[in-house]
């Protein structure tokens, strides 16, 4: 490692522990010159950064022709789920949709009722056994959003960040399924929305990712396509309520992509 990456290195690892709490990241680029890495195989809950791999499944399942992105799903009354999103909100079967546009609900506005309907319809096994295929064998879906007897029996959809680099790069390659699907996943997760890391971005940049959150939790999982030199940010944290908040973990997350922006953006 050269020394401008062991001093990367160490600033990372300075933000990571900074943290009340435990705080996770991987920092790379495309060309596989550079990696940077904090509690990487450690296991996070993901909160709404799960809905990347259901986009993924439904995509696959398409492709394998078990349904069409054009077939329509009404949304009726018991279809409806608490927590973000839209779909909550409108008349009980008023709304009809196809599944293309449920996959953009559930990433551009991480819509629960948009993403629960979609684990119905591929089966949340499915997504499992579709990750550990891939090599993410540690990106498990075990509920569905807002299952909160789930939760409290500790069914949680966990991820690594390791794991989450590992699917964004198979993205960025071309190499989940096949180019089309690897770029229609990139297509919907590059729609404009929120996030800490794609705040230290300018906005010129595209950057597909996924942000998620939870009480005393925040994640992130980022593709900076920066031209000249593409990488990928993973961040993961918990935090402790009583003695922090939310706020630090995400000014924790925005240190990371300022470091990852202006490091990538100088090497040569």
């Amino acid at each position: 490692m050269s020394e401008a990456d062991q001093q990367m290195q160490a600033r990372l690892q300075a933000i990571a522990d900074g943290v009340d709490g435990t705080f996770g990241l991987v920092v790379e680029d495309l060309a596989g010159e550079h990696a940077f890495a904090v509690n990487s195989g450690r296991h996070f809950t993901q909160a709404s950064c799960i809905k990347t791999p259901i986009l993924m499944e439904v995509l696959k399942q398409a492709h394998e022709g078990k349904f069409a992105l054009t077939d329509r799903v009404r949304v009726e009354q018991q279809d409806k789920t608490t927590g973000s999103g839209v779909l909550f909100e409108l008349g009980n079967g008023s709304v009809e949709l196809s599944i293309e546009d449920l996959c953009v609900l559930m990433i551009l506005l991480s819509d629960n009722t948009a993403t629960n309907l979609l684990i119905d319809r591929v089966g949340m096994e499915n997504v499992t056994a579709t990750m550990e295929s891939i090599g993410c064998g540690q990106t498990v879906l075990r509920r569905r959003m807002m299952d909160m007897a789930a939760a409290a029996r500790g069914e949680e959809n966990r991820s690594t960040p390791a794991d989450a680099a590992r699917i964004m790069r198979l993205l960025k390659e071309g190499k989940f399924v096949n180019q089309a699907v690897s770029d229609h996943a990139l297509a919907i997760l590059r729609k404009s929305k929120s996030g800490a890391i794609r705040s230290t971005v300018p906005l010129s940049v595209p950057v597909p990712f996924k942000p998620g959150e939870l009480p005393g939790l925040l994640t992130e999982w980022a593709l900076v396509e920066l031209p000249e030199r593409p990488y990928i940010v993973i961040a993961m944290g918990t935090y402790n309520p009583k003695t922090s908040t939310d706020d630090d973990l995400d000014a924790a997350m925005k240190l990371v992509g300022k470091e990852a922006y202006k490091f990538f953006k100088s090497v040569k």
